[in-house]
């Protein structure tokens, strides 16, 4: 059975054989859809203040 992932910042899900795993040192493991989840994830901003994520969205009752 394949496993379906969800992205890590922006809360999409990843088709299976697409995005990017970033695991750290202690053993987090981050899944990106994009650059652009992973670039805003490294850079340090929260989900929840940037209004394209699923977050952003739902604190916004945008939804």
């Amino acid at each position: 059975m394949v496993e379906h992932h969800i992205c890590s910042f922006c809360g999409a899900q990843l088709e299976p054989g697409t995005g990017k795993m970033f695991i750290k040192k202690d053993g987090t493991i981050f899944y990106f859809c994009s650059t652009k989840c992973q670039n805003n994830h490294k850079l340090g901003r929260v989900p929840r203040r940037v209004e394209w994520t699923a977050a952003g969205q739902k604190g916004a009752n945008k939804e």
